[in-house]
């Protein structure tokens, strides 16, 4: 009886040795899968040795995994093979020893030590380092970062047996093995991810939405960015410096030159007409300088460099026709990263989306979508138009008038598409103002509907219909 103690207690903490390696495995596996690199590669840098270690590590994921899988197989073969001989015979002789016959006693023994070992193993040695692994990835990558790169050098050499074995026979089937997990990142995963963040609050609203701007700079284009003709004030070929002067009040230094066909001229710089000598009756035509041209659909980083390239700050825009339509600046090229920038003389940036209500705003006809997009957190419709008055007016399929109520459809986000009845979404813009003929103020409201379950589709049955009694009683 005392030898059947002494094995069911040796077999019980080899058990325990055994279910702590292959957690041990398990974590291994887990920690460096779900580490954060970029974060990995920002400690190594600042001197950490062990994040320079886990580092090392990561860089051999396919490896490491190879290593993992190989002390997790041995680990759960070791249980198996130390449950049955210790731990199931000594029960069985435990058994024996209270009155239990002995077939059955040892039958008896032999399933439970199996089942508590499974069990355990289970829950210690997979479970548990897993989900530890996965909420802890950093610290657990760091702290074992150490004692993997000694277990994948000692055991190396039967790794690389192993592995190559495998990649043998993917080969033969015209599969081109992979050695690394890819960890980049594209423009649309980046968006994600600076969505997720603030969302948490990892990741300031200021910030995250400079970072959103910054990632749709090089998809936009000049036409996006660039101030519209009809907001700009135009000096002609033979308007005289006098009348520029008394442009000073719009407190503009630059104004383009536009020759009768709707052609660029030049540009008239305001530093120009206060230095020279010449008369205030002269024409501008003598004291423009040239400008640069650019057509609406160039890329907003094209745009940059062309002006950067010409020490220019600003630029006259053309459309497909050759007409002139607008000017760009380095500040609206600025803004289209940082956000409106104000000055003295500029509309209050706070006045242009104003919140209203719960998932309710006011904003100028003239907001970019991409702008809405930000405040209502939802994309919208893409077509050929740039602010929220051009999708009004694509949305309605005229010009609406003030008083009006468009109501926009949105489509399915990604994120809703792994459910089974994703909620629908959409707009209902009232007009307010209207200004050259285009909604110039609008009041946006979103509205979201729950997805259908089948049984709300489905008829009722006759228990959820009314009782005619309680219908009668009711009426009374």
């Amino acid at each position: 009886m005392i030898e059947a103690i002494v094995s069911l207690l040796v077999g019980v903490v080899v058990i325990i040795v055994i279910i702590a390696a292959n957690g041990y495995f398990v974590a291994q596996e887990f920690a460096y899968m779900s580490v954060d690199r970029v974060r990995l590669a920002a400690r190594a840098a600042d001197g950490d040795k062990a994040a320079e270690r886990a580092l090392a590590v990561t860089k051999r994921n396919s490896f490491m995994l190879s290593g993992a899988q190989l002390g997790i197989t041995i680990t759960g073969l070791l249980v198996g093979y130390v449950a049955e001989p210790l731990v199931g015979e000594s029960l069985g002789q435990l058994l024996g020893g209270v009155g239990v016959p002995a077939a059955v006693s040892i039958t008896v023994g032999t399933v439970l030590a199996l089942v508590v070992a499974t069990v355990v193993q289970m829950i210690f040695g997979e479970l548990f380092p897993k989900n530890l692994a996965i909420a802890n990835a950093e610290p657990l990558a760091r702290w074992l970062a150490r004692s993997t790169t000694i277990y994948l050098a000692v055991f190396g050499w039967l790794i690389t047996v192993f592995d190559a074995s495998a990649n043998l026979l993917l080969k033969a089937l015209r599969i081109e093995p992979v050695h690394d997990v890819d960890s980049s990142a594209t423009a649309v995963d980046l968006e994600r991810i600076i969505g997720d963040s603030r969302d948490s609050g990892d990741l300031p609203e200021e910030l995250s939405l400079m970072l959103d701007r910054i990632l749709d700079f090089p998809q936009q284009d000049v036409e996006h960015a660039m101030i519209p003709r009809s907001q700009v004030d135009i000096a002609r070929p033979g308007t005289t410096l006098a009348e520029i002067r008394e442009l000073m009040a719009t407190a503009h230094t630059r104004y383009p030159v536009i020759g009768e066909d709707e052609q660029p001229l030049g540009v008239i710089h305001l530093i120009d007409v206060l230095e020279t000598t010449l008369g205030g009756d002269t024409p501008v035509a003598e004291l423009m300088r040239p400008t640069i041209v650019l057509p609406t659909l160039m890329r907003l980083p094209d745009a940059l460099t062309q002006l950067t390239s010409t020490r220019n700050e600003l630029a006259c825009v053309i459309d497909e026709y050759g007409g002139f339509a607008g000017v760009l600046t380095l500040e609206d090229l600025a803004e289209e990263v940082i956000g409106e920038i104000t000055d003295e003389h500029d509309q209050d940036v706070s006045e242009l989306v104003v919140p209203d209500g719960d998932d309710i705003w006011l904003m100028d006809g003239d907001v970019h979508v991409d702008e809405v997009e930000r405040a209502v957190g939802h994309d919208l419709p893409r077509g050929d138009y740039e602010t929220i008055a051009g999708l009004l007016i694509a949305a309605r399929g005229e010009l609406p008038a003030a008083g009006d109520t468009v109501t926009v459809e949105l489509p399915i986000d990604g994120a809703d598409l792994v459910e089974d009845h994703p909620p629908t979404r959409h707009l209902e813009v009232d007009v307010l103002e209207v200004d050259r003929h285009v909604p110039s103020e609008v009041r946006v409201r979103l509205i979201e509907t729950p997805g259908r379950s089948d049984d709300a589709d489905a008829p009722p049955t006759p228990d959820d219909a009314d009782d005619p009694r309680e219908t009668e009683e009711a009426g009374r």
